[in-house]
């Protein structure tokens, strides 16, 4: 029981691991939270990585999704063996409801007048702690429906008798905090100051809720809101946005920043690497994104004439080689080629060729799917533990947010489309305006724009955590995560087949459907792919996650979620 959420719920210390109500060496809710010091430390705890990374061994969301696949398999999500004891069911509602038991002691200490803290900071604390507040109750909503709801401290009696909050309550109260947050938190930050959460953030988070559960007036004002403070804006390149190098842009709207110098790092950059720089290639894209993105006209891979399988890499919106390595280029000291005769590979750094340890015939373990992840690596990952800003949520991710709501109110508008054509713009390194330097969005129908608008957010946003709550909130993760996974025939089969034939990389146009997903199924029906894994997702239950197992046998208030 020590773990369970009884105790969370009443306990509100600095350490992340010790439970003792009263350790000498630190901080408790009887004697702190009396001055600045103390409460800026409080609220700075609630920025740790523990509260804000979902997973452990995944770490990324887009895991749970069909964008990302991982040589360890399928996870409990996307096997559909997810239940109430899973490991991270557990984790993360112990990890989220221990931030909002420290954001809520913050909150009472301030209310209370404990703490001696002149208005006007006391009111910028009370704005942060209420916005860490929401943020965590939007977590738990998101993937468990109704939980238990509680502002203040809970006695252990209390915490024992906590039963479950409909999920609608609970999001009035959230709209209340980022609300609260937003009129009371500073819209920026100098630049000796450390970043923290600001007015932009509390209107970008509410968005995000709000367009979760469909409510399109408050996301699309939210957004918007956060669009008219003018202090946002996209960085310039988008391949170099998501570097360790690149810190603090305009584009953050709310990250939490890392340090290898101060022990918070990503502990596995490596797993995304390839195996020639030293890495193991585990996490890799999905063949269902690499055949997602658009051509450079604009249009799906079986639309567009500028399509080649031969030569996938060619003539595709630029993200698609932004984010997944293309084939015969110099990545992190070394030319990518998985091709099964390329045998050695060419080390650019001495000039010399090498053994191609990407090479699924000399390296049994090289990707499956012949992609690497390009996105946010570099070489800064082969020289120090990976550190790169945690981006919570981003301007374009703002925009693209914007754009949906007023589409699926019907209000398309110039607005609309500008904030759309930004985003894609960006990835063509021109300016919006320059319509006929991209393949631009036009005026079409909702339903149209519609689709489109959810390519883009795929295209944009891949391998940043957001898809499987896209597909969940746009109800296709019944759809998408029960086709198979695919991947590469076996070396000798690969050759005879697929090179031999001529028909290497892939051996046809998959066809893209309605979703923007496609269809693989005939090239194995041919014998010309093979399964890496079977998707199961049920929908009667899935949509929502389990109820850790260990509170419902704790607290006999707690109803499972259904079918579990």
């Amino acid at each position: 029981m020590k773990n369970s959420l009884i105790i969370l719920l009443i306990i509100s210390l600095w350490s992340c691991s010790d439970l003792d109500l009263n350790p000498l060496s630190e901080g408790s809710s009887e004697n702190w939270y009396s001055n600045d010091t103390e409460i800026t430390m409080a609220l700075n705890d609630l920025y740790r990585d523990d509260f804000w990374i979902l997973l452990e061994q995944y770490e990324n969301p887009d895991f749970f999704s069909d964008d990302m696949f991982s040589r360890f398999n399928l996870t409990p999500i996307t096997s559909g063996q997810i239940n109430g004891e899973t490991g991270f069911v557990g984790l993360i509602w112990r990890n989220t409801y221990k931030a909002i038991a420290r954001a809520n002691t913050v909150i009472t200490s301030l209310e209370e007048g404990r703490a001696d803290v002149v208005e006007e900071r006391l009111v910028k604390y009370l704005a942060e702690a209420r916005f860490l507040r929401a943020c965590m109750y939007s977590r738990l909503i998101q993937y468990y429906g109704d939980v238990p709801y509680y502002e203040g401290v809970l006695d252990i009696d209390e915490a024992f008798t906590l039963s479950r909050t409909p999920k609608s309550e609970i999001l009035s109260s959230i709209y209340a905090d980022f609300d609260f947050a937003s009129e009371n938190l500073p819209a920026s930050y100098g630049a000796s100051e450390t970043q923290r959460a600001s007015k932009g953030a509390a209107y970008a988070m509410k968005a995000r809720i709000a367009l979760f559960f469909e409510d399109w007036e408050v996301s699309a004002a939210a957004a918007k809101a956060c669009m008219d403070l003018g202090i946002y804006e996209l960085y310039p390149n988008y391949g170099e946005l998501f570097l360790t190098r690149t810190k603090h842009t305009k584009e953050e709207v709310f990250a939490i920043p890392r340090s290898e110098d101060l022990g918070v790092f990503i502990p596995y950059g490596h797993r995304y690497v390839v195996r020639n720089a030293g890495g193991t290639s585990e996490f890799t894209p999905s063949y269902d994104l690499f055949f997602s993105y658009l051509c450079t006209d604009g249009l799906p891979i079986d639309e567009s004439p500028l399509f080649d399988p031969r030569d996938p890499f060619k003539n595709r919106d630029p993200r698609c080689n932004m984010s997944i390595v293309p084939h015969g280029t110099a990545h992190l000291g070394f030319i990518y080629q998985p091709h099964p005769d390329s045998l050695k590979t060419l080390n650019v750094n001495t000039g010399l060729y090498q053994i191609n340890n990407d090479n699924r015939v000399n390296t049994q373990f090289a990707s499956y799917v012949g992609l690497v992840t390009k996105k946010g690596i570099d070489e800064d990952l082969l020289d120090r533990r990976f550190d790169p800003t945690f981006m919570i949520v981003r301007y374009a991710d703002v925009l693209l947010m914007y754009a949906e709501s007023k589409i699926e109110l019907n209000q398309i508008d110039n607005s609309v489309l500008d904030a759309m054509n930004s985003v894609r713009a960006r990835a063509y390194n021109v300016d919006g305006s320059e319509t006929g330097s991209y393949p631009a969005f036009q005026f079409i129908s909702q339903a149209q724009l519609r689709k489109e608008l959810r390519m883009e957010r795929r295209m944009e946003l891949a391998f940043e955590g957001l898809r499987y709550t896209d597909l969940v909130r746009w109800r296709l993760a019944e759809k998408v995560l029960t086709k198979r996974n695919y991947g590469m025939l076996d070396p000798d089969e690969l050759k005879e087949k697929i090179v031999d034939a001529g028909l290497w990389f892939f051996p046809g146009v998959p066809e893209i459907d309605e979703d923007g997903a496609p269809d693989l199924d005939p090239f194995f029906n041919d014998g010309l792919i093979k399964v890496l894994a079977n998707r199961s997702f049920d929908k009667s239950k899935n949509y929502l996650w389990p109820i850790p197992s260990s509170e419902i046998l704790i607290n006999e208030n707690l109803v499972q979620n259904p079918n579990y």
